[in-house]
């Protein structure tokens, strides 16, 4: 193992309605109603900031999923669950110090709304918002906006591009000390710190300002999680977080490697991203019982929805074979898709049959699992940490309350011990946490 690296380890939480294994809803320690149960998610944000992670996070889609009838009905995991954003509102008010993060894509809202709703979030928990930028990929979200295709891929970079820096040039809109308050006087704000941005690009025309004053932490922090080369350098330009899928350390490696190098083309220093691989955790206090809550979840998994899962995340056709079956040898109907080519050449190499490629998928959404005593997991992502594979992991809990709660009660601990994480909170902000600077104006650059 290489030697210890400087630094704390960053940590944070995906919260994915019952949990992130396809048979969550179905676990005795899961919520089955949880896309829509606020206490639930208040319960859960409680323990997680009671553990001093650094942030919830969401995914989000404007789409149911499009599957079969008889795959979606037996799944929990794409159809009933709140806009993350108006969910974040509230949990801003069970919670004080915790990071709150959402997904909005970028091809289907506007740069002003998604501006407005980041900086009001960032205002409501008193600087702990952050917006994962997203391309949209799912064709149905394509259909409910009036479109029968999505933007071509490319394209949407570009327009993601254009769009995130509007939405940096509207929280602009306002100096910091621009709202006087002045009763006595009379003045509410000073009209010499307002900034009208007057945007006219390829894609969007936006006037401003916002009307919100500029947020807590200037910016509510960026995240991204584009892996192709185009959202690779979408990351490097605009990216503070960075949120990936590798299954090994030595590719991970060569990713962080790849996104700390084009940093410097934006002038933009390394630490200034953190890039954090997705990963779900199933521990105990021995390996065996690690093993045992592991095939327990793959036994609850209906052979139907496993399939469509393996489908979904490949973009083969599957619907004539058999769950004992061998992936097929077929064009990919994502073969632009890292993640899929990943998916697809583990299933080859180590001659998988789809019901063991969904059982090995399945608790991750093709993201790392690490299963084992509470020691080993930690070794690994110790190893993955001080290795330089990553700044830290946004963890997947397979189930929830119940993973949750081991990972609070027997993960958190132990990388306390070793030092590895803080014991604490040292800061207020999304920014403190993550030790991201709060960014200057643009119009305070602009006249120093």
């Amino acid at each position: 193992m290489p030697g210890k690296r400087d630094g704390k380890m960053h940590l944070g939480v995906f919260f994915k309605n019952t949990g992130h294994h396809l048979a969550s809803w179905r676990h005795p320690d899961a919520q089955p109603d949880a896309g829509v149960n606020l206490k639930h998610y208040a319960d859960c944000a409680r323990t997680a900031e009671r553990a001093g992670l650094d942030f919830i996070f969401f995914a989000d889609s404007a789409a149911v999923r499009d599957a079969p009838m008889e795959t979606l009905s037996r799944s929990s995991q794409f159809t009933a669950y709140f806009e993350p954003t108006t969910l974040l509102s509230a949990l801003a008010m069970v919670t004080e110090r915790i990071g709150l993060v959402s997904t909005a894509t970028t091809s289907y809202n506007e740069p002003y709304n998604i501006a407005r709703r980041f900086a009001s979030l960032d205002h409501i928990s008193a600087g702990r918002a952050g917006w994962n930028v997203v391309t949209s990929g799912n064709v149905m979200e394509a259909m409910n906006f009036g479109r029968e295709e999505h933007f071509e891929h490319g394209e949407r970079y570009r327009r993601a591009g254009e769009f995130v820096e509007v939405v940096k040039g509207l929280w602009d809109s306002w100096d910091d000390d621009a709202f006087l308050f002045d009763r006595g006087g009379g003045r509410f704000f000073d009209p010499e710190k307002v900034h009208v941005l007057d945007h006219r690009g390829d894609w969007f025309s936006v006037r401003g300002p916002l009307n919100v004053p500029r947020a807590p932490q200037g910016h509510p922090v960026i995240f991204q999680a584009g892996h192709s080369d185009t959202g690779r350098e979408l990351a490097a330009a605009t990216a503070e977080g960075v949120f990936t899928g590798h299954l090994t350390p030595e590719r991970s490696r060569e990713h962080y490697n790849d996104l700390k190098q084009r940093m410097a083309h934006y002038g933009r220093p390394p630490d200034s991203m953190k890039i954090l691989p997705g990963c779900t955790v199933i521990c105990a206090a021995s390996a065996a019982e690690a093993r045992e809550k592991d095939a327990y979840l793959a036994s609850l998994i209906h052979p139907i929805v496993g399939r469509g899962y393996i489908a979904s995340m490949t973009g083969l056709d599957l619907s004539d074979c058999s769950v004992d079956d061998p992936l097929p040898d077929r064009e990919s109907g994502l073969s632009r898709s890292a993640m899929a080519s990943a998916i697809i050449a583990l299933g080859k190499s180590e001659n998988l049959t789809i019901r063991k490629l969904y059982e090995r998928l399945a608790g991750s959404h093709g993201k790392l699992t690490l299963i084992g005593s509470v020691a080993e997991v930690a070794d690994a992502m110790q190893a993955w940490f001080d290795g330089g594979a990553c700044d830290g992991f946004i963890l997947q809990p397979s189930h929830m309350p119940g993973n949750l709660d081991d990972i609070v009660n027997l993960l958190v601990p132990e990388l306390q011990n070793r030092g590895l994480i803080r014991a604490g909170y040292e800061g207020a902000t999304l920014r403190d946490h993550l030790g991201l600077a709060r960014p200057a104006s643009r119009y305070a650059r602009g006249a120093a």
